[in-house]
């Protein structure tokens, strides 16, 4: 049982959608009219023998036996004989005898098989049923008949006897079979009809999917491009047409995008395997030549280990790159808290100074209401909201050096004074700036922003770091620290003056392994990743980026962090930011 149905299934399935709604269709049609003809049949028969009976009974209710037979009584017995000239009819009659109700005779009928009456018909039971048709059938069973009976009297002797009367039913059966027959064939005429209908229907309700199939069938070639078109939006093959399309439109996009990833990761795997090559040669190089006896003097010796040294650092420098990138693309290591950007600028401004005490390098607060007096030392430590002042970093030397450039610098948001701001559209992905100076609100709003403050810092650290790989080393750098309440950020902006940015290449630098100048030594051109990090720090902090022109000639990179909201710059005048002591010159 089990693999007949399996074999059933498996024959259904090999059928073809068309074959499939095409056989139902008819299968459904074919049984509606087998089950209106029967209906039909059975309702035609019914109202038939309804007008037999009709004339049936009124036919009983009248001398029908007279015509056709003699009746006498004989000694009390009835008996019969056929009439002289008697009638041809269509009807049969026949005559039982009262008291034990035998048939005593027959007539009528027209050459046809007689009925097959009963032998005996009792006067009682005749009474009961008087007029109530039935049904007989010929002796061989071939004809039927409605029959029904009734009392009649003789009269001549006034003695009573059964009359059986029969009516054919050869007309009901012809109209019957007449009826089948121009019923069938109407029938098999609206089947065949409706399969050629149904067939041609389905057929082009399917040719649109057949499109559908044929777009699939690319697609599983690799062709992506191609669409579905003639769309009714009203139709489910509309509908799914429509589906279509916007699927291959994701998955193109999807392809292209993982295309794209996949050359730039090829792109990085050369240039980072490139990277790496390049003092391991170097290395390796200056070992062979140790090796061969090439480098046998003192001095030799030392400006190679010292080549080494340089080429180890740079290769160190490159992998902890590479593996901060790797972090910052799996978003780990990242802690979301408040953080101050002013002691972040700060900070990163005295560790230019320490790193090049010939360059000039100002720290402007935007934020702040009162320009402090303007004294060429870095101001004092500020107060936490506690009201206990915070350490200040032991800065001596620096401080020493504060008489010929200033450290920290602050300025009124609403004052005269002058400061460079980038002409032109804002910076590509960075925040908008205003171009017009912004109403101080009522209450200042401290540049303190969500982000991770190590994370803050390192970008700060590559900006100035690019600042000061690409300009003269007296060429100027300002930190600018500021807010921007309608896009409720708080940004940083590092602003050089050497030779800027090439409005064709502003969105390719924070591409990783990308170089300004090919040309440049690989001690001033870097490793190509600083950019890179700053751009991943920038994404994971949920913050942006951009680069403008400096007017008069340089670059400005700003960088923007999400505000904190709802605290008031009262209660947090400066947060708590790392308290990294910084080695000076009383620490020697």
């Amino acid at each position: 049982m089990a693999r007949t149905s399996d074999a059933v299934t498996r024959w259904w399935r090999g059928i073809s959608l068309r074959a499939k709604v095409t056989g139902v269709c008819v299968a459904v049609l074919a049984a509606g009219l087998f089950g209106a003809g029967i209906g039909t049949t059975t309702f035609l028969r019914t109202a038939l023998v309804g007008n037999v009976d009709t004339n049936l009974r009124q036919l009983a209710q009248t001398d029908v036996t007279s015509p056709l037979l003699d009746l006498e009584t004989v000694d009390g017995v009835l008996e019969t004989e056929p009439t002289e000239n008697a009638a041809q009819t269509d009807f049969f009659v026949a005559v039982y005898e009262p008291t034990e109700g035998e048939l005593v005779g027959t007539a009528g009928g027209r050459g046809a098989p007689a009925p097959d009456f009963p032998e005996s018909f009792p006067l009682d039971r005749a009474i009961a049923s008087t007029l109530a048709p039935f049904n007989l059938t010929s002796v061989d069973g071939e004809a039927e008949y409605r029959a029904t009976v009734t009392v009649e009297e003789v009269r001549s002797t006034g003695v009573l006897y059964t009359q059986l009367v029969a009516v054919p039913l050869a007309s009901v059966n012809r109209t019957i079979a007449t009826y089948l027959g121009i019923y069938s064939v109407i029938a098999v005429i609206t089947i065949v009809a409706g399969a050629l209908l149904t067939r041609l229907l389905v057929t082009l309700a399917f040719r649109s999917l057949r499109q559908v199939e044929t777009t699939a069938t690319a697609i599983a070639e690799g062709d992506f491009s191609i669409r579905m078109t003639d769309i009714a939006p009203g139709t489910e093959v509309g509908r799914l047409k429509a589906a279509i399309n916007t699927m291959l439109g994701e998955v193109d996009v999807a392809i292209g995008q993982r295309d794209a990833t996949v050359q730039q990761m090829r792109r990085f795997i050369g240039d980072a395997s490139h990277e790496l090559r390049t003092p391991l040669v170097t290395v390796r190089g200056y070992a062979e030549l140790y090796r061969m006896g090439a480098i046998s003097t003192e001095d030799d010796v030392t400006q190679s280990m010292d080549r080494i040294e340089k080429e180890a650092i740079r290769m160190g420098v490159l992998v902890e790159d590479l593996l901060n990138l790797a972090r910052l693309d799996e978003r780990r290591d990242v802690v979301i808290a408040p953080v101050d950007l002013r002691p972040i600028a700060r900070d990163a401004a005295l560790d230019v100074r320490a790193a090049a005490p010939r360059r000039p390098v100002t720290v402007i607060d935007t934020t702040a209401q009162e320009p402090p007096a303007t004294t060429g030392e870095v101001s004092p430590a500020p107060v936490s909201p506690s009201g206990r002042r915070r350490p200040a970093p032991n800065t001596s030397a620096i401080s020493r050096a504060g008489a010929t450039l200033s450290l920290l610098r602050r300025r009124p948001r609403t004052g005269s004074i002058q400061t460079a701001r980038p002409s032109g559209d804002a910076p590509a992905g960075g925040p908008p700036r205003p171009s017009n100076p912004v109403p101080a609100p009522a209450a200042p709003i401290a540049p303190i922003v969500l982000g991770d403050e190590n994370r803050v810092r390192q970008v700060v650290t590559n900006l100035l770091g690019n600042a000061q790989r690409f300009t003269a080393e007296d060429s100027p750098i300002e930190l600018r620290v500021g807010v921007d309440p309608e896009a409720a950020l708080g940004w940083i902006e590092i602003v050089d003056h050497g030779e800027g940015v090439p409005d064709q290449i502003k969105e390719k630098i924070f591409q990783r392994f990308w170089r300004a100048d090919t040309s440049r030594t690989r001690e001033t051109g870097g490793t190509g990743l600083g950019l890179s990090i700053v751009s991943a720090i920038v994404e994971a902090l949920h913050g942006s980026v951009g680069v403008v022109d400096t007017p008069g000639g340089g670059a400005t990179f700003r960088v923007g962090f999400p505000l904190q909201k709802e605290r008031e710059a009262a209660d947090q005048r400066f947060i708590q930011t790392q308290p990294i002591r910084r080695p000076t010159a009383d620490d020697a």
